[in-house]
């Protein structure tokens, strides 16, 4: 179990109060979905719409970076 989840509807974690998802839960997921980087795309796709509805004032593209450019 993390610390490192997100605050909503801010989207900071909660453990280190960094944008979430910060460099630590990045680690976390990818050791948790190591071998299975699809599965993890789509968790983190999820997770985009969902902040994308309550961050509505952050570009789309700084989102897409934020939640979907480290998974590659």
């Amino acid at each position: 179990m993390t610390t490192h989840g997100p605050v909503m509807p801010i989207w900071t974690c909660g453990g280190c109060n960094a944008p979430w998802p910060c460099r630590t839960r990045q680690q976390e997921l990818r050791a948790e979905y190591e071998g299975a980087s699809v599965s993890l795309a789509l968790y983190m796709g999820a997770q985009l719409v969902c902040a994308s509805q309550d961050l509505t004032w952050v570009p789309a593209g700084v989102l897409h970076l934020r939640f979907l450019g480290w998974t590659r």
